[in-house]
């Protein structure tokens, strides 16, 4: 009797998002998966004092996802964020979305997302995200780019000088950008080790 085939793993996995089965539906589930993340991590809003950019668990998301996906993907699940929100879906901070949320103050963040999700899914693909050496600066490195598309915007939108909105819109976000790097290090590295043992 003749039984299915199951579909083949890559033989040498490029990002995470490889080890999973390549079925139909499988890079519309996990792009669909990534944006539901840095949806639900956008929640995860702390109010800056002076800043109309709080810190949010976005930027953790971005990482996670491109790192994960890989590049083409990663910045598929940026774009379909930033449609989501478009249409007025709730998925930026505190629950926001629409035209206003995504060309804002703070939308040249959220544009920033899409370079980010290239680079850091690119390098992973190199295999720079399984060792904290490499995952750690690469992880900080795609956040400065958020910052600096997101920085200038923020100056432009809310008529700031240079200095304004690196006060309102970057040193605050220096030090919990370090903690998300490290955190996506973690989680990554931690998701490799127990991949590779099973």
């Amino acid at each position: 009797m003749a039984t299915a085939s199951m579909p083949a793993l890559p033989s040498r996995p490029l990002v995470l998002a490889d080890l999973v089965p390549d079925v139909r539906a499988r890079n519309v589930a996990l792009v669909a998966s990534g944006v539901l993340l840095t949806a639900l991590l956008a929640q995860v809003s702390v109010p800056v004092p002076g800043s109309p950019v709080p810190i949010t668990g976005q930027t953790l998301a971005v990482v996670l996802t491109a790192a994960a996906l890989g590049p083409v993907r990663g910045i598929a699940v940026q774009v379909a964020y930033m449609a989501c929100a478009l249409v007025g879906l709730p998925f930026y901070s505190e629950a926001s979305g629409g035209v206003d949320a995504v060309f804002g103050a703070t939308g040249g963040y959220v544009i920033g997302f899409i370079p980010a999700a290239f680079l850091i899914g690119l390098a992973a693909r190199y295999g720079a995200d399984r060792n904290p050496l490499k995952s750690v600066p690469l992880f900080v490195a795609g956040q400065a780019v958020i910052f600096a598309v997101g920085v200038p915007w923020l100056a432009v939108a809310a008529d700031m000088s240079a200095a304004q909105a690196l006060d309102a819109g970057f040193y605050p976000f220096i030090l919990g950008g370090l903690v998300k790097a490290a955190i996506a290090a973690g989680v990554l590295g931690a998701a490799w080790k127990f991949l590779r043992r099973g």
